[in-house]
């Protein structure tokens, strides 16, 4: 049967969005996992994901309009089915629900209508109170998961507090709230997940009556239709007015994005904003980076920071006591898997046994790159690694081999003309890649700063989902931990993956004699499915011309 798509809610403020490219067109295929299109939302432009398989049947927002969260954004079925009467239902899922016809009832048609019966019945909120679900925090979660709450219930909130820390498929994110009150109810406890607009937490005035409001929403119910379009009208208007507030221009004309809860606070503390790094959306100043905020440290000490940041954080608390485990006994503990977890595990297995890899080696004399980074390294402020230099070269060979830097899809295979890559990089709870941009177009010291400013933030969980989308090719590297040569699981929708393994000073022979030289291994795991033998080898001999002999990046 013909499915329904609305217009998703892509982030926790969106009221309506905007689709900005069709990337289907009325009668192509759709597997789960294309991207239908891409849509503006409020704070940024996303790739939306498809979560059912058939043929596109009908678009209900053409490109550049705008419509409201849960307005008919396309229906997919069978080829050359009637949808006539899914069309004569309105432009929303919830006009199909009020009036579902009988040859459309399926095994979910009761489900719609249970969910939908409790509405009409549902008065409208309470004065000043506000239901908070789970935000979509990225453009493929459907489920997340309440690490800690920072605020408990009777605590006063505020606009730009942070509510709690939610785990989402790719990364562990703190959820600012956008309301002011009490915080009255929560629905979803710590260590529990729930999908995408679950209902998390209630918020009003205090000592407000919200008996009957959770369970209500639980059976999907919510306020009246009028108090819907009152809510959706002041959303709009606090959401602009939120935008102005977070608008600070500084003497040379700098604009700098805070919360208003941060601006209140630094203005009481005498702190100078513009000295102040945000680590909110978009470099946005919120309340923890005001309060952790050390002026001293600012200035003189930042390159330090930036370095240690880097590095994996060690706290002073005494190490956890094991229990005792008599001799000859046997023990085991559980451990639940983390979102995080469940994801690399999905994710990796669908890679793994969809993607016939094959596997390539060499490898490089890097006397020459070791040279160069010294010289490189000798320059006041300049520090550059050895990844860095892979990458680049990784950049550089992928222009000149693009079918390296491509895309399997069902009719097509996509070969990308712009060189984003990934840098895999290890975190507490797995693993994250977080994207380089246009890597092709970065100097050594632009993708050193680059690489060293991301993967501190990974550590600290402060990436944001933008941040970890759209690679085109993927580096890792385990050659720190002394590990020779490994082989890696291809990132999809990549096509390949490069790893890379530690420099070894060893015997090589050269022009007849052994000498002592520095060489190191590197594999690359190619999808056969869009790289073919060939391919792969002439990609690692022009990786290899660039990492023996650097200068040729310049060229």
């Amino acid at each position: 049967m013909a499915t329904k798509i609305t217009m998703p809610r892509l982030s926790d403020t969106m009221t309506e969005g905007t689709v900005a490219t069709w990337l289907k067109k009325v009668g192509d295929k759709v597997n789960e996992g294309d991207i239908l299109a891409e849509i503006e939302t409020d704070k940024a432009t996303m790739e939306f994901e498809s979560f059912n398989s058939g043929t596109l049947l009908h678009i209900g927002i053409q490109e550049g309009e705008s419509a409201p969260v849960d307005s008919l954004l396309a229906i997919i079925g069978k080829e050359g089915e009637d949808i006539s009467d899914l069309l004569a239902g309105g432009g929303s899922s919830s006009d199909k629900k009020e009036e579902p016809k009988a040859e459309e009832k399926t095994a979910e048609a009761p489900k719609e209508e249970a969910k939908e019966a409790p509405k009409s019945e549902t008065a409208a909120l309470p004065k000043g109170v506000v239901v908070v679900t789970m935000p979509r925090l990225s453009d493929t979660m459907t489920d997340g998961t309440v690490a800690t709450w920072l605020k408990k219930v009777g605590d006063k909130v505020s606009e730009g507090d942070i509510l709690a820390e939610i785990e989402t498929d790719k990364a562990t994110m703190e959820f600012e709230s956008f309301n002011s009150g009490t915080l009255l109810h929560i629905g979803i406890q710590e260590g529990e997940s729930a999908p995408v607009d679950s209902l998390l937490a209630i918020i009003g005035p205090e000592g407000t009556d919200i008996s009957g409001v959770a369970e209500n929403f639980k059976k999907g119910g919510a306020a009246s239709a009028p108090a819907q379009e009152e809510k959706a009208e002041e959303s709009k208007s606090e959401s602009a007015e939120s935008k102005e507030e977070t608008v600070e221009t500084v003497s040379d004309g700098r604009r700098i994005f805070i919360s208003p809860l941060a601006k209140k606070i630094a203005e009481e503390k005498n702190i100078n904003i513009s000295q102040v790094k945000g680590t909110g959306e978009n470099g946005r100043i919120v309340k923890s980076d005001i309060e952790n905020f050390k002026p001293a440290a600012a200035t003189s000490q930042a390159p330090a920071s930036q370095e240690t940041a880097a590095k994996p954080e060690t706290t002073a608390s005494a190490p956890a006591v094991k229990p005792f485990v008599p001799a000859g006994e046997t023990y085991s503990e559980e451990i639940k898997n983390s979102q995080m977890r469940k994801v690399i595990a999905k994710r990796l297995s669908e890679s793994k046994f969809t993607a016939p890899h094959y596997y390539l080696t060499i490898e490089v004399a890097m006397d020459g790159a070791m040279a160069s980074r010294s010289t490189i390294n000798a320059l006041p402020d300049t520090k550059v690694s050895f990844n860095d230099m892979v990458i680049k070269a990784c950049a550089m060979a992928l222009k000149k081999h693009p079918k390296v830097n491509s895309q399997w899809k069902d009719d097509v295979t996509v070969i990308h003309h712009h060189v984003h890559i990934g840098v895999a990089v290890a975190v507490e709870d797995g693993l994250v890649v977080p994207v380089l941009k246009f890597a092709d177009q970065l100097s050594l010291s632009q993708i050193g700063a680059n690489v060293k400013d991301v993967a501190g933030r990974a550590k600290n969980k402060k990436l944001q989902p933008a941040e970890m989308e759209g690679s085109t090719f993927t580096v890792s590297n385990l050659g720190m931990f002394g590990i020779t040569e490994f082989t890696s699981i291809i990132n999809q929708p990549n096509s390949a993956i490069l790893s890379v393994g530690a420099i070894v000073e060893k015997p090589v022979v050269r022009n007849g004699q052994i000498v002592v030289g520095n060489t190191m291994k590197v594999t690359l795991a190619c999808d056969h499915r869009t790289v073919d033998g060939a391919t792969g080898a002439e990609f690692l001999q022009t990786l290899r011309q660039y990492l023996e002999n650097p200068v040729t990046m310049l060229a």
